[in-house]
């Protein structure tokens, strides 16, 4: 069978998917993003020194991600609004100091969270990079990737 892309329909133009005869089904998905921080952010993180304004960088990015993955069909065009029924946003420092998010998103429904948990975890991506900006603009987020997923017709595992 050819694939296509789902969004668009015979004619060519967008189109939200129809998801009416899909079955109900327990979704999950997770995401991740990886921020490679010069040493000497890294090194005020790791001593849990850099409060801004906004408040402590991980919990600020924390609630963003969530607040971020519940807004998801409102930033990417044709997403179905989804009630997740679980967001949550974990953030540490890998050996290599790496910035490690992990996003995860659940609801029971007719359609993925796939872009709920990407856009979780990119969204705190992007509130480390704010608020981390002012010592250095040598940031970069280096991957958005999806982990896995599990419910509806087919599971997917990163290997």
């Amino acid at each position: 069978m050819k694939k296509t892309f789902s969004h668009v329909d015979k004619a060519g133009l967008p189109s939200m998917v129809d998801v009416g005869d899909k079955e109900t089904t327990k979704r999950i998905a997770v995401a991740r993003s990886v921020i490679d921080l010069p040493n000497e952010i890294i090194d005020i993180i790791k001593h849990d020194e850099i409060h801004t304004k906004k408040g402590p960088v991980f919990q600020t990015a924390i609630l963003a991600g969530i607040m971020g993955a519940k807004r998801t069909s409102e930033l990417i065009p044709l997403c179905h609004p989804l009630p997740l029924s679980k967001c949550g946003i974990d953030i540490s420092i890998s050996d290599n100091n790496k910035v490690i998010i992990t996003s995860t998103a659940k609801t029971e429904g007719k359609t993925g969270v796939e872009m709920e948990a990407l856009t979780g975890a990119s969204i705190a991506a992007l509130t480390v990079y704010d608020m981390c900006k002012a010592f250095s603009h040598d940031i970069v987020i280096e991957q958005i990737e999806l982990i896995k997923k599990t419910g509806g017709k087919s599971d997917y595992s990163r290997t």
